[in-house]
């Protein structure tokens, strides 16, 4: 049963993320999904629950693959730039519904927040990766994953969006654009704008 709970969920994330699911009864979902409703119970013993894990595998799913992509690439300056942009693609299937359920059903929201911090931290390794490997500047890896963290949080949260007008996929990608310039296209910057010293190494206030 296995390989067909999974294909269900499959299904189901792929119906969410194009329109959303507070407005599917197990009924409705049952028929879109050509199932019984004993079927689709496999997956979860409540339409609250169903919703649950479709969110959770979704995000897992995202999450894999977002850390499969930064495992190819070999620069530690380009690896942060990756990961933020395949954090953009991965939101970019979701529709506006599928993000308005997830803000108006706590469970889902909370899912959705707890990857958002997740993803803060990992900003913060790579920053502090790449400032130890040379391949970018010497900043405060605590504070410039305090500051993207905020960000994220603030497009998790949808003020981002309503500030901006863009969609959470938009919003990763000019993130992305943002901190690379600031960390990578000026890494041979000193703090006088010129240029560090001769024989000073990167540094990392941690």
């Amino acid at each position: 049963m296995s390989d067909r709970r999974d294909e269900l969920v499959d299904h189901l994330v792929e119906l969410f993320l194009a329109e959303g699911f507070r407005g599917f009864g197990v009924g409705d979902l049952a028929a879109r999904l050509r199932c019984s409703r004993t079927t689709l119970y496999a997956v979860a013993p409540s339409k609250e629950q169903i919703v649950l894990a479709a969110v959770r595998a979704y995000f897992r799913r995202a999450a894999e693959r977002i850390e499969a992509r930064v495992a190819a690439e070999t620069d530690p300056g380009a690896r942060l730039h990756v990961y933020l942009t395949a954090v953009a693609d991965e939101l970019a299937p979701a529709s506006a519904a599928f993000h308005r359920d997830l803000a108006a059903y706590p469970p889902a929201a909370e899912v959705y927040e707890d990857n958002t911090v997740l993803a803060a931290r990992r900003v913060q390794d790579l920053v502090t990766a790449g400032v130890q490997a040379g391949a970018m500047r010497a900043v405060d890896a605590a504070f410039v994953g305090a500051a993207v963290a905020r960000v994220m949080t603030g497009i998790q949260t949808g003020t981002i969006g309503a500030a901006t007008g863009l969609d959470d996929a938009a919003s990763y990608a000019r993130l992305a654009d943002l901190v690379m310039r600031g960390l990578v296209d000026g890494r041979r910057a000193g703090p006088d704008g010129h240029g560090a010293a001769p024989g000073q190494g990167p540094r990392v206030q941690a």
